[in-house]
């Protein structure tokens, strides 16, 4: 059996298993091209999914805003190390002289502190960036100092965004689709969907995309696979396209794949400029995954291999399909079991909150126990975040083990080849708490 028809029986398999209505995936690997597509697109129209059906890019588009301040910074137009008040003025945040620290690269590289990861203003048009600007130093603060910890930020992105905007003199998606996407306009678009709470059964979502106020951040961009398997490819070798055009420099690839940040906990991986950085089958993966409403992307670059994955599943659940497909083809090994540890819990209690969320932390016998709250800032933003994930935000509380120094695994879940998505670590002496790359800092601290 070749590899196009084992990679395609693996998704058949895997979506019919999980009632996933739709997926595409395309693998380069040693020179060789492959991509398959299985499915439905929008099962309320029935349109298939095509090797040339659209779908939104979500967060893999960060990648892709990182790619374009790459290249104001070979041209000279942009300093990775200069303030981004030196090119946006207007930048503020409520956390008095916060913004005026952050570098460029703090933007890049998910350090910056901005607390706005669920801050969804609803603007549309080409003036979105700058309106989003305006209310972020209105309504947003610091969750730390620049450069001291990493904090996967949709916000610290969308700034970038609002910053090509003003040193290129171009909108964002224009600049976008010109000098990465090409500008090509898919034929087709797949349309998320979410399982049923009662049978699983995948439904269509009600909301397509975010606000172009995330467009930087992977609210709005559209793509195929062939587009991310071109664009992955840029960065599986010196900065070429397929066909020969130049897009960045080999020494700013070589920058945007280089560790510049670690937390030290096995819950995040390394961040380089744009990437995060995991170890899998001996060698180093450049990884980004792009959540979008009832959509899952992935993009992962392994130069070593000279692979790159792209896919794209149109249920949440396909999440774990990438995982499998990165596994497999990497050749990696489950991470090392965990093991159970005893010490004072009692230090790691308390109430932590960021952009609308609030954590309330206790001890609960030799466990931890958590419960995340949504507590939204206005309307619109309550009808934006519950769209995107597709219901009302409802998370019962979560008990945890502690399996190494402040760091905690599910209660109940086996410790060998535990994700590291799954586990919860504590920082700066217990006054922040990391959980799926994203920190919430101790209400006082």
């Amino acid at each position: 059996m070749n590899e196009t028809a084992k990679l395609d029986d693996r998704v058949r398999d895997f979506c019919g298993t999980n009632g996933i209505p739709g997926f595409l995936a395309g693998v380069h690997h040693a020179g060789r091209q492959t991509r398959i597509s299985h499915g439905i697109a929008n099962i309320a129209t029935g349109e298939p999914m095509r090797a040339d059906t659209g779908f939104l890019l979500g967060s893999v588009t960060k990648i892709m805003t990182t790619t374009l301040v790459m290249r104001e910074v070979e041209r000279g137009t942009v300093d990775l190390d200069a303030p981004v008040t030196t090119y946006l003025p207007e930048f503020r945040l409520t956390t008095p002289g916060a913004a005026e620290r952050i570098r460029v690269r703090h933007l890049l590289n998910h350090t910056s502190g901005i607390d706005a990861d669920l801050f969804f203003p609803d603007v549309e048009g080409p003036h979105a960036l700058k309106a989003y600007m305006g209310r972020l130093g209105r309504e947003c603060g610091a969750l730390f100092p620049a450069g001291e910890f990493v904090s996967y930020s949709n916000g610290g992105m969308i700034v970038a965004g609002r910053l090509l905007e003003v040193v290129t003199g171009l909108p964002y998606d224009e600049l976008l689709n010109r000098d990465i996407l090409g500008g090509a306009v898919p034929h087709s678009v797949a349309v998320g969907h979410f399982p049923g709470p009662a049978t699983g059964q995948a439904r269509p979502t009600g909301m397509f995309r975010l606000p172009s106020t995330w467009a930087p951040a992977g609210g709005t961009a559209i793509g195929t696979i062939e587009d991310l398997l071109d664009f992955g490819r840029v960065h599986l070798g010196d900065g070429m396209t397929p066909s020969g055009r130049r897009v960045l420099s080999a020494a700013s690839v070589a920058l945007m794949r280089s560790k510049s940040h670690h937390m030290g906990t096995p819950d995040s991986s390394p961040v380089g400029l744009g990437w995060l950085l995991r170890t899998l089958g001996g060698t180093t993966a450049l990884t980004m995954t792009g959540a979008s409403p009832g959509g899952i992307a992935v993009l992962a670059v392994v130069p070593e291999h000279d692979l790159v994955l792209a896919a794209y599943g149109n249920d949440p659940r396909a999440l774990d399909l990438h995982e499998e497909l990165l596994l497999e083809l990497t050749g990696a090994t489950p991470p090392p079991a965990l093991t159970p540890a005893t010490f004072d819990l009692q230090p790691y209690a308390g109430t932590f909150r960021s952009d609308q969320l609030r954590v309330d932390v206790r001890v609960v016998g030799d466990e931890l126990e958590e419960h995340v709250v949504y507590e939204p800032s206005d309307a619109d933003q309550e009808r934006i975040f519950t769209g995107f994930i597709g219901g009302e935000f409802a998370a019962p509380p979560m008990r945890y083990v502690p399996v190494g120094p402040d760091l905690f695994a599910p209660a109940g879940m086996p410790l060998d080849a535990l994700p590291a998505h799954c586990l919860v670590s504590y920082h700066g002496r217990g006054d922040y708490r990391c959980a799926g790359g994203r920190l919430t800092r101790r209400a006082g601290a």
